[in-house]
Formats: structure tokens, C-alpha cells, sequence
């Protein structure tokens, strides 16, 4: 499915620095997270069409946490509809988009959600679906893909300012 490296596993910390190339994300902070089945992204203004008969969606990224700059806006088909359950027990019908997501020098292809990430610590969400494609997290680590320049990571201050 997209793994570069099969028959290998990568170690990843909890949290990482990850790039999602197809929708022109070059960096963003993502927890990874074995309790949720699939990833999700931040999100908004999204707006279905049509195009060339198959529905697509447009949408725009924020990568930095609290922050508004370097917004990327997106336009990709729409691969599925789920109704997601969120660690609260609220359900929500999102939309499904497949993308390439790259970690710890290997790119690999997966489904994410779509969804409004405003009030989470993290934009991205790394779930099974795409960490069983050659990752092992170790909960105990952090940033095990290495750390953007500095002067990069304090355009993203989150609550641990890393």
C-alpha cells in the first residue's frame, strides 16, 4: 500500500514531525495515536464539488498549532464518507480524502479525515491504518524523525513549545 521499505519497521516517538507532499504541507506536528483507527487532519472551509463527474473537496490547512500563517489551500477528490467516533463519544460524519504521508524518511499512502482540529494540541492525527504500514511507536519518545530548525519550531509553538 505505499510503504517504501516492506518488511521493515521504523520506530516513531508519540508525537512527530510529519509532511503530507501531496496537499503541500511540508511540515506539521502530528500525534501519533494507536487508539484511533484513522488519521485526521485540521481542516476548514470546506466545499464540495463536482469535477469531471467525481466529487471532490476543497479545503484549507493551518500546519502551525495556534496560528494562521502559511495556510495552504487543497483540492482533492473524495474517496469516502465515515461516521467517526471521537475519544468523547461523539459522532461525526467526515469526510475521507487518501493522501501520501511521509515520516521518518519513508512515504506511505492512507486515508484521513477531514475535520475542525481548532481546540486539539496537535493538526494531524497519525492512526493505525497508516502507522501499521511499518511504523512501531514508542510511547516513551518523542521526535525520533528528528526536529525542524529552530527557527522553524517557534513559528509552531505548542503547550510544550518543541
Amino acid at each position: 500500500m505505499g510503504d517504501d521499505h516492506p518488511g521493515t519497521s521504523a520506530s516513531v516517538g508519540w508525537r512527530e514531525w510529519i509532511a503530507l507532499p501531496d496537499l503541500g504541507v511540508a511540515q506539521v506536528k502530528a500525534k501519533l495515536d494507536t487508539g484511533a483507527r484513522t488519521s485526521a487532519l485540521h481542516a476548514f472551509d470546506l466545499e464540495e464539488f463536482t469535477r469531471d463527474g467525481a466529487e471532490w473537496v476543497r479545503f484549507s490547512v493551518h500546519p502551525w498549532q495556534r496560528s494562521q500563517a502559511d495556510q495552504v489551500v487543497v483540492e482533492c477528490p473524495v474517496h469516502d464518507r465515515r461516521v467517526v467516533r471521537s475519544s468523547t463519544g461523539h459522532e461525526q460524519s467526515r469526510i475521507v480524502i487518501r493522501t501520501a504521508l511521509a515520516l521518518r524518511g519513508r512515504t506511505i499512502t492512507t486515508e484521513v479525515t477531514l475535520s475542525r482540529r481548532d481546540e486539539m494540541g496537535f493538526r494531524m492525527l497519525v492512526g493505525r491504518e497508516a502507522l501499521r504500514q511499518g511504523f512501531v511507536v514508542d510511547a516513551s519518545r518523542s521526535y525520533l524523525g528528528g526536529r525542524p530548525a529552530r527557527a522553524v519550531r517557534r513559528r509552531n509553538l505548542g503547550r510544550d513549545g518543541a
